[in-house]
């Protein structure tokens, strides 16, 4: 993602030229179907963050963020059974009982507020976000084709299908990047507007001043946005409005990160990935240095937005 490669290639599923139709799928080494799918790609993502603190095992309560509940083509419909297939394979036990975010693309901020609710009531000493979904099922296909939010030769204004799964271990302290502000609101005036609201970016405002009155910043402070923004006008408009909801100082031009350009839209798995790449980016010193702003949104509205920032 640094060096701006992407995972796109043809998949099994057409479009409405007839050609296949770009997506960007998780290389497995098995041709693992439907939840086990998931659970494979899930399981990977924990065990290589326990491999980095192996004293949480154990003592980590689990989060895990799926796909919205009423999205067609959904994998996985039952969480629990999930669930249970993501520990065997992970090999991971826990007395904490572990939670669902059922949200897209926004699963994983309100995940981190559930988060933050354990950690200092002290029921959980870590906790384990993890998201995992994909949008390459021949149901979701068919159901964003009709609705021609994919990107074709025929429609540049769509996103590319992808799948993902992604891991961050949280906790109290001693971490090495700290989450300082969080936001969660509502859109009025979702993608799907069927009462025709008029669309003003008010529930990602809401969201950023939030983010930002918990982190003690200001808009202008912020020197990097890290966001899901999947390759639909829709998205940037949102992102471009509630900037100018927010920010009344001036600043230098703030660089926005997107996953859209790597791996394509990969749903309730983009808020953990963009806090990982957060911190490689730190580790390694390539982000700017300062407080970064990571956004997500959904279909349905829902917005989230968190201020993190280097310990």
């Amino acid at each position: 993602m640094r060096a701006r490669l992407d995972g796109f290639q043809e998949t099994r599923f057409l479009g409405p030229d007839g050609d296949r139709l770009i997506g960007a799928p998780v290389p497995l080494p098995r041709n693992w179907m439907g939840e086990k799918r998931l659970a494979h790609m899930a399981a990977a993502a924990i065990v290589e963050a326990f491999d980095a603190v192996p004293e949480a095992r154990g003592r980590t309560a689990l989060i895990l963020c799926l796909a919205e509940e009423g999205r067609p083509g959904r994998q996985a419909p039952d969480s629990q059974q999930l669930l249970i297939k993501i520990e065997q394979i992970a090999e991971i036990g826990s007395p904490i009982p572990t939670r669902v975010v059922a949200h897209g693309r926004p699963s994983g901020h309100v995940a981190l507020d559930a988060a933050r609710r354990l950690l200092v009531s002290r029921a959980a000493a870590f906790v384990m976000i993890v998201g995992v979904d994909s949008y390459l099922t021949a149901q979701c296909i068919s159901h964003y084709l009709e609705r021609d939010r994919l990107l074709t030769k025929k429609n540049s204004n769509g996103f590319i299908p992808g799948e993902a799964a992604a891991a961050i271990l949280c906790a109290p302290s001693g971490g090495r990047v700290r989450l300082t502000g969080l936001g969660l609101a509502r859109e009025k005036a979702p993608i799907y507007n069927e009462a025709d609201i008029p669309f003003r970016g008010e529930g990602m405002a809401t969201a950023y001043k939030d983010a930002f009155a918990g982190s003690g910043c200001l808009h202008s402070d912020v020197t990097l946005k890290m966001g899901d923004l999947v390759g639909e006008t829709y998205w940037f408009q949102q992102t471009a409005l509630a900037m100018l909801r927010t920010q009344r100082e001036r600043s230098p031009v703030q660089p926005i990160w997107t996953l859209g350009g790597s791996l394509g839209n990969i749903g309730a798995a983009a808020v953990p990935a963009m806090l990982g790449w957060a911190l490689a980016a730190m580790e390694r010193g390539y982000a700017p240095s300062g407080p970064i702003l990571v956004e997500a949104s959904g279909d349905d509205g829902a917005c989230g937005a968190a201020v993190v920032a280097a310990k």
